[in-house]
């Protein structure tokens, strides 16, 4: 996997996760463009195939020929017939990204590319490291979905004092170093990383965004197989949270010794 560059002179990566998504990536990345494009900044798309058993792979290879900004990561070691999840997707496009500022969305087209230039242009305005989406007054799930994420968000703020008020909006924009920053080892880290990147320090503003209903391809998750991980998972981030500790140090190694690197979790398919 490539190593960042933020000499490559990328502005922006808009990143996001896709998972027996070809009905939807070809779309995605257009209107990513139509929304980015008359931005004036230069910018780079990240679509990470996770482990899809359909053409999704193929479909976004099309999709390249025609639209030189787009990269195509392939997460490796996958479980057959499922993916390695979100945070496993998002820790790779971090990974990948040249760009000084980060966009992640989901690739189901529920979350809105048009959103983008707005929260760009909140960032800059208030010089703030993250801006949240917030899908409150656009909420297109259904009623079901709609009480089991109020339900889940206040769990979260009496458990972790998360004030965010739709952390689970995957439409976020935040400074490379911020993405880098969050620990995405653990399986859901993900849904968390709002809360933690303002317990990390960092200034998180949230601003309205748009939300559509899935018109194609199968949700990846219901209201069960969310909620009760979900409800877990904040149990895991409160006992890490607070287990903690600061780590500074300085490299005593000789000079030049070698360091071993982990086997990358994602290779790009190159053209």
């Amino acid at each position: 996997m490539p190593v960042p560059n933020s000499s490559a002179g990328v502005r922006l990566t808009i990143a996001a996760p896709a998972h027996n998504e070809r009905d939807n990536v070809r779309r995605l990345v257009e209107e990513i463009v139509d929304a980015v494009a008359p931005m004036g900044v230069t910018y780079e798309i990240v679509i990470v195939d996770d482990g899809s058993t359909d053409d999704t792979l193929d479909v976004l290879r099309d999709v390249r020929s025609t639209c030189p900004e787009l990269r195509i990561l392939r997460m490796t070691n996958t479980p057959p017939g499922r993916g390695n999840g979100q945070s496993a997707a998002f820790s790779a496009a971090f990974g990948a990204a040249r760009g000084d500022y980060i966009a992640v969305l989901d690739a189901d087209l529920q979350n809105d590319p048009a959103d983008l230039p707005a929260m760009y242009a909140r960032m800059m305005e208030v010089d703030a490291d993250m801006v949240q989406g917030d899908r409150s007054a656009a909420r297109r799930d259904t009623f079901v979905r709609r009480m089991s994420s109020v339900v889940g968000r206040l769990f979260r703020r009496w458990l972790l004092g998360d004030t965010i008020r739709d952390t689970g909006c995957s439409l976020r924009l935040m400074r490379a170093e911020v993405a880098r920053a969050i620990p995405l080892e653990f399986r859901g880290m993900h849904r968390f990383i709002p809360v933690t990147a303002r317990q990390l320090g960092y200034t998180v503003v949230e601003v309205p965004v748009h939300h559509r209903p899935r018109t194609a391809g199968e949700a990846k998750y219901g209201v069960w197989n969310r909620a009760i991980p979900g409800l877990v998972d904040c149990l895991a981030v409160r006992w890490m949270r607070n287990r903690r500790r600061p780590t500074t140090c300085e490299s005593v190694d000789a000079a030049g010794a070698a360091t071993p690197r982990p086997e990358p979790i994602a290779h790009e398919i190159m053209p």
